[in-house]
C-alpha cells in the first residue's frame, strides 16, 4: 500500500486535513512526505496508529503539549501517563461537582420555598495543641470559637509564624460574624486574607519559598458548617455511628494513590508522604477546596493536622470519638493516642459537637 493523500488519510485517522496540518506544524504527526512544489501532504499506513491514537487523546480531552509527550512513550508507560491524566480529570470534576453541590445548596436556601429549621443548633467545641515527643517547637496553630473552627500546620523555619497568620485572618469571621454577600465569595475573601497573611509573615528572603502552612477551616452559619481546606490537615465528620473524612490531602503521595501508581497501604509509610502540592504559601498553589455540611443534632467534627492521622489509624480515632461524651476528653484522648505511638510530629486535635439549643 503506498502513500495516502492528506484527504485518505484523514477519513481513515478520524482526524480533518485542517487538524493535519496543525499537527504537522506542531511536529506532532509529521507526514511522510511533502511535495516541494505543490506541499501537498502525504502519509504513510504506519502512521495511522499513531494518528488514531491522537484522534483518541484529543476526544478525551487532553492538551495538544502533553499528547505530544504521551506519543513519544513507549506502551507501558504512555499507558501510565493517561492513567494520571484521568485521574487528575477525574478530580477536577469531582472539584467543580462539589462546586455545583456547594452553590445548589446556598442559593437553594435563599428562596422563598425552603422549610423553615426545626429546631435552633449550636456547636460545643474544644480544642487542643501539643509539641509530640519528638519535635522541639510546635508549629500547629488551632483555633475554637462559636463561628469558627481552625487548623493549621505550618512548615519551614517560619511554620509557626505561618500558621498563626493564616488563621488570625480567618478571625474577623468570629468575631464580626459573617458579613452580608454570598458564603462562596465570604469564603474566598477569607482564603485571600489568609494567603495574603502568610505571605506577609513568611517575608521575601531567600528562603520565604520554603515557609508556608496548611489550613483547614469550618464556619458555623447557625445550620451549616461550610469548609475550606488546603494541604493535608484533616476534617472527619461522625455521623449515626459512622466516621468520614470530608477532606481529601493535597499531597504528592494522595496523587500518585488517586492515579493508581501507589496503594493506600504503599502510601501510608511513602517518605514523602508529607510533601504538599496544595498550601499557603509563596509558589504554592492555594486553591480551596469548599464544601457546605447542612447540620445535623448529634454530628460531631473532628479538626486535625496531620500527626494524628499519620500515626492513628482511622479505626482507633472512630473509637475515640465514638466513645467519649464531652468534646475536651475526646481531644485529649486522640492527642493521647498520638504520642503513644511516638508522638513523631506535633498533632493539633478540635472536635465540634452538633447540639440543640435550649429556646
Amino acid at each position: 500500500m503506498g502513500l495516502l493523500t492528506i484527504g485518505a488519510f484523514a477519513k481513515v485517522s478520524r482526524l480533518s486535513p485542517k487538524a493535519l496540518r496543525l499537527y504537522d506544524e506542531l511536529g506532532l504527526l509529521t507526514p511522510a512526505r511533502v511535495d516541494p512544489v505543490t506541499g501537498y501532504r502525504s502519509y504513510a499506513p504506519e502512521q495511522l496508529d499513531r494518528a488514531r491514537l491522537v484522534a483518541w487523546l484529543r476526544r478525551l480531552g487532553m492538551p495538544l503539549a502533553r499528547i505530544q509527550h504521551v506519543c513519544t512513550l513507549e506502551a507501558g508507560p504512555a499507558a501510565q501517563e493517561i492513567r494520571a491524566f484521568r485521574a487528575q480529570f477525574e478530580a477536577d470534576t469531582a472539584a467543580r461537582r462539589d462546586l455545583a453541590v456547594f452553590l445548589i445548596d446556598h442559593l437553594s436556601r435563599k428562596g422563598p420555598a425552603m422549610p423553615p429549621v426545626t429546631e435552633p443548633l449550636g456547636i460545643r467545641y474544644a480544642a487542643l495543641s501539643d509539641t509530640g515527643l519528638v519535635r522541639e517547637s510546635n508549629q500547629d496553630t488551632v483555633y475554637a470559637g462559636s463561628r469558627l473552627l481552625a487548623v493549621a500546620d505550618g512548615y519551614g523555619g517560619r511554620g509557626a509564624v505561618a500558621s498563626a497568620a493564616a488563621v488570625d485572618a480567618l478571625k474577623p469571621l468570629e468575631t464580626d460574624g459573617i458579613p452580608a454577600g454570598p458564603l462562596l465569595n465570604v469564603l474566598e475573601d477569607a482564603i485571600d486574607r489568609a494567603e495574603h497573611a502568610v505571605h506577609g509573615a513568611a517575608g521575601n528572603g531567600p528562603s520565604s519559598e520554603e515557609d508556608g502552612t496548611t489550613l483547614t477551616a469550618m464556619l458555623w452559619t447557625g445550620s451549616q458548617l461550610a469548609l475550606v481546606h488546603i494541604g493535608d490537615s484533616r476534617a472527619y465528620l461522625l455521623r449515626d455511628g459512622e466516621l468520614s473524612r470530608i477532606t481529601h490531602d493535597h499531597t504528592v503521595v494522595q496523587s500518585m494513590v488517586d492515579e493508581g501508581r501507589l496503594s493506600p497501604e504503599e502510601a501510608a509509610s511513602h517518605p514523602q508522604r508529607s510533601l504538599l502540592v496544595r498550601a499557603l504559601g509563596r509558589g504554592a498553589d492555594a486553591t480551596p477546596d469548599m464544601r457546605l455540611h447542612d447540620a445535623r443534632r448529634g454530628d460531631r467534627y473532628l479538626l486535625c493536622s496531620d500527626g494524628l492521622p499519620a500515626v492513628v489509624p482511622a479505626e482507633e480515632i472512630h473509637r475515640a470519638l465514638s466513645g467519649t461524651g464531652e468534646p475536651e476528653q475526646a481531644v485529649r484522648g486522640l492527642i493521647a493516642l498520638a504520642n503513644g505511638s511516638g508522638g513523631p510530629d506535633n498533632v493539633s486535635c478540635l472536635v465540634a459537637d452538633v447540639v440543640a439549643l435550649q429556646r
